[in-house]
């Protein structure tokens, strides 16, 4: 894979000089294009070897263009901060929003290719973590991003050469360190890594270029060049970029569904409601104060129809938790600086981390709901929302997450008396507006739509839970009490179909990644 990059590419200074006259003139207009349409964030990667001249390829880029508009993100080991969310949580935040350029050094390949090269995880590990980055590429290019992937590319004694070089002068020696003569060491299997890499992550949306590095006047001014033909021919692109997504929606034949199943009658007398609803929070108080809990984040999705009742339902289980552990997050429509980013940025942010509590209330369901009946994205956009956020909760999962989704039914008539109810009760009517009004003139639209969210994310590990909310005693004991359930069988029954090790096959794995990860 390497060998194209093995064939001696040199540049002279003056042509060096004569190009990069020009190429800076056209990048910075294609930079000015770009942040005023605004239509896609651009993602630079940086990649290769020890020596291989990545700091430098990446000054070059920002002295050619206007730095206001572009940043670097540089990514070291984690941090406690970051060891304690997902994997993916911390390249999320690093995102540029829309308009913007963003490069790379060390990125969501580096960690694993060098864990991979030393042996803490093994080859299945590996291609599960390539998997999941290819399905993260796959969502940023279908919202709309420009990924560019650089492996810079040295021979082993072109990198033995460039240390001596770089030693020599007094002014770069500093970056020549014991570890980057020990990279020697391991050059053969980093080559191998990577190229198993390269391959598996080498796609159309998201391709690797590989650059030959010997020379840095060829090296930057290459990759100088392939920025500015990329960032060029989008801005020309006139077409919607579509990729791959889900199959189309069934049609049904008859009007039994998940909803219509469900028997709205069900309810608690109140005496019996406060008996179990105390024993549930008091339950429910223990269990997130275990010391094993410490070892996961417990995340509540709330959805559920208009006055369903998702408010009181959560008062009543946040009323058991310690208000330091736990947030509650309201989702409204995205502010413009949310809007600038993939749809599930938002939520990455709000993601907690180990031993707390997140509850949504409405989520990332947004998409294939209020989104999707209300026309705010193409159906192209919320036909791949499924998957996509399938493989999101598939990695919170894998981090050790505790996740439960709620959907709340109410009947028609029962939505239709609870807003008469609010317009009439001084201290409620904030909770009515003309929206609720205006939607539930769609009740069909949203009740097609929430059947075929069930059915599409209502995994084996990550299943919906559907709840008969027509009486809220029962809906709210229902929920806390399923709530108190998972958390038991996760907790005191065991993690043997928890997470990483229901996923990769071998425990000792796990914890072998988690002793290095701390260190």
């Amino acid at each position: 894979m390497f060998e194209s990059a093995e064939l001696g590419h040199t540049i002279d200074k003056k042509t060096f000089r004569d190009e990069v006259q020009k190429l800076r003139e056209a990048l910075l207009e294609a930079q000015f294009e770009l942040r005023e349409k605004g239509k896609f964030q651009v993602l630079v990667l940086i990649s290769g070897g020890d020596g291989a001249g990545k700091g430098e390829t990446i000054n070059d880029l920002y002295s050619w263009m206007d730095p206001r508009y572009l940043f670097a993100r540089a990514y070291a080991a984690p941090t406690e901060e970051e060891l304690a969310h997902p994997f993916m949580w911390r390249f999320w935040h690093g995102l540029p929003p829309k308009g913007r350029i963003g490069v790379f050094s060390g990125s969501w390949y580096s960690r694993p290719i060098h864990r991979r090269i030393i042996g803490e995880i093994d080859q299945a590990f590996f291609d599960q973590r390539i998997d999941q980055i290819n399905r993260f590429e796959t969502m940023l290019a279908n919202e709309g991003a420009l990924i560019l992937k650089f492996w810079l590319h040295l021979t082993k004694e072109g990198q033995k050469k460039r240390f001596k070089s770089l030693e020599k002068d007094p002014r770069t020696a500093w970056r020549v360190t014991k570890e980057s003569w020990d990279s020697l060491n391991t050059y053969d299997k980093l080559q191998e890594v990577a190229s198993h890499m390269l391959r598996l992550t080498n796609t159309s949306w998201a391709p690797w270029i590989v650059v030959e590095s010997a020379d840095d006047c060829y090296r930057s001014l290459t990759v100088g060049k392939l920025v500015l033909d990329a960032l060029q021919k989008r801005l020309l692109d006139k077409k919607e970029r579509e990729y791959p997504v889900a199959p189309p929606i069934s049609p049904r034949t008859d009007s039994l569904d998940v909803l219509t199943a469900l028997d709205l009658t069900k309810s608690l007398e109140r005496k019996t409601y406060q008996l179990r609803l105390a024993g549930a929070q008091g339950r429910l108080s223990e269990l997130v104060r275990l010391p094993g809990f410490k070892k996961h984040s417990l995340i509540l999705v709330f959805e559920g129809s208009d006055a369903a009742g998702k408010g009181g339902t959560i008062r009543r289980l946040s009323r058991a938790l310690d208000a330091r552990q736990y947030q509650i997050m309201p989702t409204a429509a995205p502010t413009q600086e949310e809007l600038a980013q993939p749809y599930l940025w938002r939520f990455w942010r709000e993601i907690p981390k180990r031993g707390r509590v997140a509850i949504f209330d409405r989520s990332w369901y947004g998409r294939v709901l209020v989104e999707r009946v209300e026309g705010f994205c193409s159906e192209t956009d919320w036909l791949r929302a499924y998957s996509e956020i399938n493989d999101f909760e598939h990695e919170l999962l894998m981090d050790g997450a505790i996740i439960l989704k709620f959907w709340l039914q109410i009947s028609e008539d029962e939505q239709l008396r609870r807003f008469e109810e609010r317009e009439a009760t001084a201290f409620k009517r904030y909770k009515i507006t003309e929206e609720d009004w205006r939607n539930r003139k769609k009740w069909d639209d949203y009740h097609r739509a929430v059947c075929d969210m069930v059915e599409r994310t209502s995994t084996g590990l990550i299943p919906w839970t559907l709840v008969e909310a027509n009486d809220k005693q029962f809906a709210r004991v229902k929920v806390l009490e399923m709530v108190c359930n998972r958390l038991e069988e996760v907790l005191r029954v065991g993690r043997k179909d928890e997470g990483r090790e229901a996923h990769s096959g071998n425990k000792h794995k796990i914890k072998s990644e988690k002793k290095v990860d701390k260190t």
